[in-house]
């Protein structure tokens, strides 16, 4: 990750994530032939998409909000293969795109604290962090219900 110039840099970065997010999910929804599938992940697009809400409220002033307690991480997406996004994928298949694409985004949020001095700001960018941790793990927890325990 590059070093940022500003605090407007930064959040336009991770506002340009949130929306690589949001169409990330969009486009998974789309690719997917189960109604309840399609529905997940349009959902999880809408949360990607508070989120840019909450960095472009931040942007222009608002209030920033504090970190949440830290979340549970079970690691199962750590040690999956990734796939790409296709109309016939498994559901098995799309809760280990959607956990390795969660990950990430929790990882980018806990590297932009360390780029920012604004205590506000750092906080604000670890509890996006922990709420891309809660999407990980609602998506591990149903790769372990649906997944492993069929297996």
């Amino acid at each position: 990750m590059s070093n940022f110039g500003s605090v407007d840099e930064v959040l336009n970065f991770a506002i340009e994530r949130e929306q690589e997010a949001v169409d990330f999910y969009s486009d998974l929804a789309g690719k997917v032939d189960q109604e309840w599938m399609k529905k997940i992940f349009q959902n999880f697009a809408a949360e990607e998409k508070g989120h840019k809400a909450k960095l472009e409220g931040i942007k222009e002033g608002k209030k920033l909000f504090p970190a949440e307690k830290k979340i549970q991480d079970l690691k199962i997406g750590d040690y999956l293969v990734e796939e790409s996004p296709t109309p016939d994928m498994s559901y098995q298949d799309a809760l280990i795109l959607a956990m390795k694409k969660e990950k990430k985004a929790f990882r980018l949020y806990m590297d932009l604290s360390e780029q920012v001095d604004d205590p506000d700001l750092q906080s604000t960018f670890l509890a996006l962090a922990q709420e891309e941790a809660k999407h990980k793990l609602r998506f591990e927890v149903e790769y372990d219900d649906h997944v492993l325990k069929e297996n």
